[in-house]
């Protein structure tokens, strides 16, 4: 359905502003399935505006090994030298020297940032999103139990998020979103 080597992606490459010389070696592709949030926030952010600049459909190549299950990507990406694939910050750091995680670019030919809890909070990472929890005001108001429990999660939530591997908001995001909880 696409490259079938590396170097099939030259030309988009440097289109893109790239000077690097890709290998003449097979392209190993794996990453979450069309039901995961990291799949349909890997379409938003990486591929949605050059697929609309294009006329084309923001998606990816099916011929692909998905999965549901992080750590079966990750077991994917490690099995071979030349796969690339894509998983969330938390199971990529977790992987640790197994994976080499790729410095990318808001723009073409701009400069690349490397991913890092850093880069991710000060949003200088292009490729993250933000996670959240909704909660219905009316349910909080009608059951106790839910407003305790949002009450506890909002004051342990940068422990929560470094427990699972993942990056603290801001403190001025941290502020907002336990105001706007407050005044609900």
């Amino acid at each position: 359905e696409g490259f079938e080597t590396w170097a099939d992606g030259t030309d988009i490459a440097s289109e893109l502003g790239s000077s690097t010389e890709l290998p003449d070696a097979e392209l190993v592709l794996t990453g979450p399935g069309t039901e995961s949030g990291t799949y349909d926030s890997f379409i938003e952010i990486a591929l949605e505006g050059i697929a609309e600049e294009r006329g084309q459909e923001a998606t990816t190549r099916s011929d692909y090994a998905s999965s549901a299950d992080d750590n079966v990507i990750i077991q994917n990406i490690e099995a071979s030298d030349t796969s690339l694939g894509w998983v969330g910050f938390a199971f990529a750091e977790e992987a640790g020297d197994a994976i080499i995680e790729i410095p990318i670019s808001a723009e073409p030919g701009g400069d690349c940032v490397d991913p890092s809890a850093e880069t991710i909070s000060d949003g200088s990472y292009p490729l993250s999103r933000p996670l959240f929890i909704y909660v219905s005001t009316a349910n909080a108001e009608q059951n106790e139990t839910l407003a305790s429990f949002v009450d506890f999660y909002l004051d342990n939530l940068t422990e929560f998020v470094e427990e699972g591997g993942y990056v603290t908001m801001p403190d001025d995001q941290v502020e907002a979103t336990t105001t706007a909880w407050a005044d609900r």
